[in-house]
């Protein structure tokens, strides 16, 4: 087994509220008011959409604002990943990611392990340098069991509900989240920040129609219906978590050019969340200061 290579959940697919829109020769991302899942393909228009987009709408025109969707793992904590992750703006590779209490780091001596104490008290996070990133691994169809759709988002409102979401229904089900009939649903809200223009953002439902102790009841029977066939969710989530544990951070040097186009590419909307700024040519890049830095923080 490869040291050092986080082992992942399958993807064949993602979900996003989001595109990326040619300007000015220019690629830019540009936020949208419903959901589009994408193939993992790419043609000189941008993400190709996964079959399951067209499936799901219900009209050629009709928004796609909820998903039906089922979760792979019983353990919160498995189908969501939310981080402060601070990230470099030339390669898209992590250079830094905690939970508010303690970080792995990319450092002129190697991998560290440190304090971290959230992006407020660290010195490296100083002008919004870090953000809380979040990845939710959920099966939509029935196609393929151990496949996943991947949703990412640097949204704190996302991130929150769905941490929300994932605890209480993990609570009111006895722990049966892999089995509980759940969609994903764009709700929208504005605030001061968004100068009241609406702001969109990802919760975890039942399914339309559904109310949480039939949602519960299904689960059970799902469940029994899995130990019947032998099917072994607790091995399963073993086998995630040393997965997870094989590598320093999740994403992947193939991944790097996606989420630095999908997070970081340049906006002109100035009130959007804080990107890290460019280095300037013939100046030394923001990795190597970095790892400077770092190399001479004895505590944060």
């Amino acid at each position: 087994m490869l040291k050092g290579l986080a082992l992942t959940p399958p993807v064949i697919g993602r979900i996003s509220i989001g595109k990326i829109v040619e300007k000015n020769g220019m690629r830019l991302p540009e936020k949208d008011d419903e959901f589009t899942i994408h193939s993992q393909v790419q043609n000189r228009d941008g993400w190709v959409n996964h079959p399951m987009d067209e499936q799901l709408r219900k009209g050629s025109n009709a928004k796609l604002r909820n998903i039906p969707i089922q979760l792979i793992f019983d353990d919160p904590d498995l189908n969501l990943r939310a981080n402060y992750t601070l990230f470099d703006r030339q390669t898209g590779r992590p250079l830094c990611v905690g939970n508010g209490e303690t970080c792995r780091r990319s450092t002129a001596e190697g991998l560290q392990s440190l304090p971290c104490p959230a992006p407020e008290g660290c010195e490296l996070a100083a002008g919004g340098h870090c953000k809380p990133f979040g990845r939710l691994n959920v099966r939509i169809g029935e196609e393929d069991e151990l496949g996943s759709f991947i949703f990412r988002t640097t949204g704190f409102n996302s991130i929150r509900t769905l941490s929300t979401r994932l605890m209480y229904f993990h609570a009111v089900s006895g722990g049966m989240l892999s089995t509980l009939p759940l969609e994903l649903r764009l709700r929208g809200k504005s605030t001061t920040q968004s100068h009241r223009a609406p702001i969109y953002y990802v919760d975890l439902t039942v399914r339309g129609g559904s109310s949480l102790a039939s949602a519960i009841a299904s689960a059970a029977e799902a469940k029994a219906a899995r130990a019947v066939s032998g099917f072994d969710q607790a091995a399963l989530e073993a086998a995630a978590r040393l997965g997870f544990s094989l590598g320093a951070f999740e994403e992947s040097a193939d991944e790097a050019g996606a989420l630095l186009e999908e997070f970081f590419g340049e906006r002109e909307d100035q009130s959007s969340e804080p990107t890290l700024p460019a280095a300037p040519k013939g100046k030394v890049g923001l990795s190597a200061k970095l790892n400077e830095k770092a190399a001479k923080l004895v505590c944060l």
